[in-house]
Protein backbone atom coordinates (compact mmCIF):
# COMPACT_ATOMS: atom_id res chain seq x y z
CA UNK A 1 0.00 0.00 0.00
CA UNK A 2 1.32 3.43 -0.96
CA UNK A 3 0.53 6.84 0.54
CA UNK A 4 0.41 10.20 -1.21
CA UNK A 5 0.55 13.69 0.33
CA UNK A 6 -1.11 16.25 -1.96
CA UNK A 7 -0.76 19.83 -0.74
CA UNK A 8 -0.79 23.44 -1.85
CA UNK A 9 2.68 24.97 -2.13
CA UNK A 10 1.90 27.98 0.08
CA UNK A 11 2.33 28.48 3.83
CA UNK A 12 -1.06 27.01 4.66
CA UNK A 13 -0.58 23.83 2.64
CA UNK A 14 3.01 23.24 3.70
CA UNK A 15 2.43 23.88 7.40
CA UNK A 16 -0.79 21.85 7.48
CA UNK A 17 1.18 18.87 6.17
CA UNK A 18 4.05 19.59 8.56
CA UNK A 19 1.70 19.31 11.53
CA UNK A 20 0.25 16.03 10.29
CA UNK A 21 3.62 14.47 9.53
CA UNK A 22 5.14 15.51 12.84
CA UNK A 23 2.16 13.84 14.49
CA UNK A 24 2.13 10.78 12.21
CA UNK A 25 5.30 10.30 10.12
CA UNK A 26 4.72 8.55 6.80
CA UNK A 27 6.92 7.65 3.87
CA UNK A 28 4.74 9.35 1.27
CA UNK A 29 5.03 10.48 -2.32
CA UNK A 30 4.48 14.24 -2.32
CA UNK A 31 2.51 16.11 -4.96
CA UNK A 32 2.61 19.90 -4.85
CA UNK A 33 3.50 22.96 -6.90
CA UNK A 34 3.08 26.71 -7.06
CA UNK A 35 0.29 28.26 -5.03
CA UNK A 36 -2.04 28.57 -8.03
CA UNK A 37 -1.47 24.96 -9.10
CA UNK A 38 -4.55 23.53 -7.41
CA UNK A 39 -5.66 20.77 -9.80
CA UNK A 40 -3.25 18.44 -8.05
CA UNK A 41 -5.28 15.27 -7.58
CA UNK A 42 -5.16 14.38 -11.26
CA UNK A 43 -1.39 13.99 -10.86
CA UNK A 44 -1.87 11.34 -8.18
CA UNK A 45 -1.76 7.76 -9.50
CA UNK A 46 -3.08 6.08 -6.34
CA UNK A 47 -4.36 2.52 -6.73
CA UNK A 48 -6.91 0.45 -4.81
CA UNK A 49 -5.90 0.13 -1.18
CA UNK A 50 -3.67 3.22 -1.24
CA UNK A 51 -4.30 6.29 0.91
CA UNK A 52 -4.12 9.98 0.07
CA UNK A 53 -3.95 13.13 2.18
CA UNK A 54 -5.17 16.30 0.45
CA UNK A 55 -4.54 19.70 2.00
CA UNK A 56 -5.48 23.25 1.04
CA UNK A 57 -6.78 22.66 -2.49
CA UNK A 58 -10.37 23.20 -3.53
CA UNK A 59 -12.45 20.03 -3.53
CA UNK A 60 -14.68 21.54 -6.20
CA UNK A 61 -11.69 21.97 -8.53
CA UNK A 62 -10.59 18.37 -7.91
CA UNK A 63 -13.95 16.64 -7.67
CA UNK A 64 -13.61 14.41 -10.75
CA UNK A 65 -10.25 13.04 -9.65
CA UNK A 66 -11.53 12.65 -6.08
CA UNK A 67 -14.60 10.68 -7.16
CA UNK A 68 -12.44 8.46 -9.37
CA UNK A 69 -10.17 7.68 -6.42
CA UNK A 70 -13.07 6.84 -4.14
CA UNK A 71 -14.61 4.61 -6.81
CA UNK A 72 -11.26 2.87 -7.15
CA UNK A 73 -11.07 2.10 -3.43
CA UNK A 74 -8.59 4.77 -2.31
CA UNK A 75 -8.90 6.18 1.23
CA UNK A 76 -8.76 9.99 1.30
CA UNK A 77 -8.21 12.43 4.16
CA UNK A 78 -9.22 15.87 2.90
CA UNK A 79 -8.80 19.15 4.81
CA UNK A 80 -9.51 22.51 3.19
CA UNK A 81 -11.20 25.92 3.48
CA UNK A 82 -11.83 26.71 -0.18
CA UNK A 83 -15.05 26.32 -2.14
CA UNK A 84 -15.96 22.65 -1.91
CA UNK A 85 -19.12 22.10 -3.93
CA UNK A 86 -21.04 18.96 -2.98
CA UNK A 87 -18.92 16.75 -0.73
CA UNK A 88 -19.03 13.09 -1.83
CA UNK A 89 -20.63 10.69 0.62
CA UNK A 90 -18.25 7.77 0.95
CA UNK A 91 -16.89 5.73 3.87
CA UNK A 92 -13.46 6.13 2.24
CA UNK A 93 -13.54 9.95 2.54
CA UNK A 94 -12.60 11.67 5.80
CA UNK A 95 -13.48 15.28 4.98
CA UNK A 96 -12.62 18.24 7.18
CA UNK A 97 -14.01 21.22 5.27
CA UNK A 98 -14.62 24.61 6.87
CA UNK A 99 -15.48 27.55 4.60
CA UNK A 100 -15.45 30.19 7.33
CA UNK A 101 -13.59 33.28 6.07
CA UNK A 102 -11.55 33.39 9.28
CA UNK A 103 -10.01 29.95 9.15
CA UNK A 104 -7.43 28.16 7.02
CA UNK A 105 -6.38 24.58 6.43
CA UNK A 106 -3.60 24.68 9.02
CA UNK A 107 -6.10 25.80 11.66
CA UNK A 108 -8.45 22.99 10.62
CA UNK A 109 -5.57 20.54 11.07
CA UNK A 110 -4.65 22.24 14.35
CA UNK A 111 -8.15 21.55 15.66
CA UNK A 112 -7.96 17.96 14.39
CA UNK A 113 -4.69 17.48 16.33
CA UNK A 114 -5.97 19.29 19.43
CA UNK A 115 -3.35 22.03 19.16
CA UNK A 116 -0.35 19.70 19.26
CA UNK A 117 1.72 21.88 16.89
CA UNK A 118 -0.06 25.18 17.33
CA UNK A 119 2.99 27.40 16.81
CA UNK A 120 3.24 26.14 13.23
CA UNK A 121 -0.52 26.62 12.76
CA UNK A 122 -0.26 30.23 13.95
CA UNK A 123 2.57 30.89 11.46
CA UNK A 124 0.36 29.47 8.70
CA UNK A 125 -2.59 31.64 9.75
CA UNK A 126 -0.38 34.70 9.60
CA UNK A 127 0.84 33.60 6.17
CA UNK A 128 -2.77 33.30 4.98
CA UNK A 129 -3.34 36.88 6.24
CA UNK A 130 -5.61 35.85 9.11
CA UNK A 131 -3.85 38.32 11.37
CA UNK A 132 -6.55 38.87 14.00
CA UNK A 133 -7.16 35.13 14.41
CA UNK A 134 -3.42 34.41 14.65
CA UNK A 135 -2.95 37.25 17.15
CA UNK A 136 -5.68 35.80 19.38
CA UNK A 137 -4.16 32.32 19.26
CA UNK A 138 -0.73 33.72 20.07
CA UNK A 139 -2.15 35.66 23.02
CA UNK A 140 -3.88 32.52 24.29
CA UNK A 141 -0.52 30.73 24.26
CA UNK A 142 1.11 33.60 26.15
CA UNK A 143 3.43 34.51 23.30
CA UNK A 144 5.21 37.85 23.45
CA UNK A 145 4.65 40.53 20.83
CA UNK A 146 8.10 39.75 19.47
CA UNK A 147 7.33 36.05 19.13
CA UNK A 148 4.07 36.79 17.34
CA UNK A 149 5.90 39.21 15.04
CA UNK A 150 8.39 36.48 14.13
CA UNK A 151 5.66 33.92 13.39
CA UNK A 152 3.90 36.52 11.26
CA UNK A 153 7.08 37.18 9.28
CA UNK A 154 7.83 33.47 8.91
CA UNK A 155 4.34 32.70 7.64
CA UNK A 156 4.53 35.59 5.20
CA UNK A 157 7.90 34.40 3.87
CA UNK A 158 6.73 30.82 3.38
CA UNK A 159 3.64 32.12 1.60
CA UNK A 160 5.75 34.43 -0.57
CA UNK A 161 7.78 31.45 -1.72
CA UNK A 162 4.70 29.80 -3.23
CA UNK A 163 3.95 32.45 -5.86
CA UNK A 164 5.23 32.20 -9.41
CA UNK A 165 4.32 31.18 -12.94
CA UNK A 166 6.18 27.91 -12.37
CA UNK A 167 8.40 26.39 -9.70
CA UNK A 168 11.36 27.91 -11.57
CA UNK A 169 10.27 31.32 -10.18
CA UNK A 170 10.42 30.06 -6.59
CA UNK A 171 13.42 30.17 -4.30
CA UNK A 172 12.53 26.73 -2.91
CA UNK A 173 10.43 24.02 -4.51
CA UNK A 174 7.52 23.58 -2.03
CA UNK A 175 8.42 19.94 -1.42
CA UNK A 176 12.01 20.92 -0.60
CA UNK A 177 10.85 23.71 1.68
CA UNK A 178 8.55 21.30 3.51
CA UNK A 179 11.43 18.85 4.06
CA UNK A 180 13.71 21.62 5.35
CA UNK A 181 11.10 22.93 7.78
CA UNK A 182 10.43 19.43 9.09
CA UNK A 183 13.99 19.44 10.49
CA UNK A 184 13.02 22.10 13.04
CA UNK A 185 11.12 21.14 16.18
CA UNK A 186 9.76 24.65 16.70
CA UNK A 187 9.41 27.55 14.27
CA UNK A 188 11.48 29.63 16.69
CA UNK A 189 14.44 27.33 16.02
CA UNK A 190 14.74 28.88 12.58
CA UNK A 191 15.85 32.14 14.22
CA UNK A 192 18.83 30.35 15.74
CA UNK A 193 20.10 28.93 12.45
CA UNK A 194 21.57 31.53 10.10
CA UNK A 195 21.33 29.04 7.24
CA UNK A 196 17.62 28.38 7.76
CA UNK A 197 15.02 29.07 5.06
CA UNK A 198 13.79 31.98 7.17
CA UNK A 199 16.95 34.03 6.61
CA UNK A 200 17.27 33.02 2.96
CA UNK A 201 13.68 33.98 2.13
CA UNK A 202 13.85 37.18 4.19
CA UNK A 203 16.74 38.43 2.04
CA UNK A 204 14.94 37.82 -1.27
CA UNK A 205 11.57 39.01 0.02
CA UNK A 206 12.91 42.41 1.00
CA UNK A 207 14.49 42.87 -2.43
CA UNK A 208 11.30 41.91 -4.28
CA UNK A 209 9.00 44.00 -2.11
CA UNK A 210 11.09 47.13 -2.64
CA UNK A 211 10.21 46.88 -6.33
CA UNK A 212 6.48 46.45 -5.69
CA UNK A 213 6.35 49.38 -3.27
CA UNK A 214 7.81 51.70 -5.90
CA UNK A 215 4.77 51.24 -8.20
CA UNK A 216 1.94 53.77 -8.06
CA UNK A 217 -1.68 52.56 -8.12
CA UNK A 218 -3.32 52.19 -11.53
CA UNK A 219 -6.67 53.03 -9.95
CA UNK A 220 -7.69 54.10 -6.45
CA UNK A 221 -10.92 55.24 -4.83
CA UNK A 222 -12.72 54.79 -1.53
CA UNK A 223 -13.53 51.10 -2.09
CA UNK A 224 -10.80 49.75 -4.40
CA UNK A 225 -7.11 50.13 -5.20
CA UNK A 226 -5.56 48.48 -8.26
CA UNK A 227 -1.87 47.85 -8.89
CA UNK A 228 -0.32 46.48 -12.09
CA UNK A 229 3.07 44.79 -11.76
CA UNK A 230 5.48 44.22 -14.65
CA UNK A 231 6.28 40.89 -16.29
CA UNK A 232 9.17 39.55 -14.21
CA UNK A 233 9.81 36.82 -11.65
CA UNK A 234 9.99 39.27 -8.73
CA UNK A 235 6.49 40.57 -9.51
CA UNK A 236 5.12 37.04 -9.71
CA UNK A 237 6.68 36.17 -6.35
CA UNK A 238 5.29 39.18 -4.47
CA UNK A 239 1.86 39.40 -6.11
CA UNK A 240 0.02 37.67 -3.27
CA UNK A 241 1.94 38.99 -0.28
CA UNK A 242 1.79 42.52 -1.70
CA UNK A 243 -1.98 42.18 -1.89
CA UNK A 244 -2.04 41.04 1.74
CA UNK A 245 0.09 43.98 2.84
CA UNK A 246 -2.14 46.44 1.00
CA UNK A 247 -5.21 44.87 2.63
CA UNK A 248 -3.68 45.27 6.09
CA UNK A 249 -2.76 48.89 5.39
CA UNK A 250 -6.31 49.79 4.29
CA UNK A 251 -8.71 47.21 5.76
CA UNK A 252 -11.76 49.14 4.58
CA UNK A 253 -10.81 48.78 0.89
CA UNK A 254 -10.59 45.93 -1.60
CA UNK A 255 -7.35 45.47 -3.56
CA UNK A 256 -6.50 44.07 -6.96
CA UNK A 257 -2.93 43.18 -7.90
CA UNK A 258 -2.51 42.37 -11.60
CA UNK A 259 0.77 40.82 -12.69
CA UNK A 260 1.59 41.12 -16.38
CA UNK A 261 2.16 37.84 -18.23
CA UNK A 262 4.48 37.40 -21.21
CA UNK A 263 1.50 37.16 -23.59
CA UNK A 264 0.02 40.45 -22.38
CA UNK A 265 -2.63 38.88 -20.17
CA UNK A 266 -2.69 39.29 -16.39
CA UNK A 267 -2.59 37.05 -13.35
CA UNK A 268 -4.90 38.54 -10.72
CA UNK A 269 -4.91 38.54 -6.93
CA UNK A 270 -8.01 40.00 -5.28
CA UNK A 271 -8.25 40.77 -1.58
CA UNK A 272 -11.65 41.58 -0.12
CA UNK A 273 -11.69 44.35 2.52
CA UNK A 274 -10.51 42.90 5.82
CA UNK A 275 -13.52 44.61 7.38
CA UNK A 276 -15.85 42.75 4.99
CA UNK A 277 -14.24 39.44 4.04
CA UNK A 278 -16.67 38.25 1.42
CA UNK A 279 -17.19 38.15 -2.32
CA UNK A 280 -13.67 37.68 -3.66
CA UNK A 281 -14.41 34.11 -4.78
CA UNK A 282 -17.69 35.19 -6.36
CA UNK A 283 -16.04 37.99 -8.35
CA UNK A 284 -13.07 35.94 -9.57
CA UNK A 285 -15.16 32.87 -10.36
CA UNK A 286 -17.18 34.96 -12.78
CA UNK A 287 -14.11 34.98 -15.05
CA UNK A 288 -12.56 31.97 -16.78
CA UNK A 289 -9.68 30.50 -14.73
CA UNK A 290 -10.89 32.35 -11.61
CA UNK A 291 -11.55 30.98 -8.13
CA UNK A 292 -10.55 31.13 -4.48
CA UNK A 293 -12.27 31.88 -1.20
CA UNK A 294 -14.43 34.66 0.19
CA UNK A 295 -11.61 36.81 1.55
CA UNK A 296 -8.97 36.20 -1.10
CA UNK A 297 -9.21 34.91 -4.65
CA UNK A 298 -7.54 35.13 -8.03
CA UNK A 299 -7.70 34.72 -11.77
CA UNK A 300 -4.93 32.78 -13.50
CA UNK A 301 -5.31 34.51 -16.86
CA UNK A 302 -7.28 37.71 -17.45
CA UNK A 303 -7.47 39.11 -20.96
CA UNK A 304 -6.47 42.80 -21.25
CA UNK A 305 -9.91 43.77 -22.55
CA UNK A 306 -11.45 42.44 -19.33
CA UNK A 307 -9.42 44.63 -16.95
CA UNK A 308 -12.00 47.43 -16.91
CA UNK A 309 -14.77 44.86 -16.46
CA UNK A 310 -12.98 43.37 -13.45
CA UNK A 311 -12.40 46.79 -11.89
CA UNK A 312 -16.02 47.82 -12.38
CA UNK A 313 -17.34 44.50 -11.09
CA UNK A 314 -15.14 44.65 -7.99
CA UNK A 315 -15.91 48.30 -7.21
CA UNK A 316 -19.63 47.75 -7.68
CA UNK A 317 -19.63 44.71 -5.39
CA UNK A 318 -17.94 46.50 -2.49
CA UNK A 319 -19.99 49.68 -2.84
CA UNK A 320 -23.01 47.67 -1.67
Amino acid sequence: MAHFDVFNGDADGILALLQLRKHCPLNAKKITGIKRDIALLKRCDAAKGDSVTVLDVSMEKNINALNAMLDLGVSVFYADHHKSGDIPQSPLLDAHIDLDANTCTSLIVDAYLNGEYRLWAIAAAYGDNMIARADRLGSELGLSLGECAFLRELGTLINYNGYGASTDDLHYHPEDLFELLMEYESPFDLMEDRDSPYFQLKHFYEQDMDGAKSISPFHSDDVLAVYILPDDAASRRVSGVWGNELANRSPQKSHLVLTTNSDGSYTVSLRAPLNDKQGADEICSSFDTGGGRAGAAGINKLNPQDVDVLIERTATYYKK
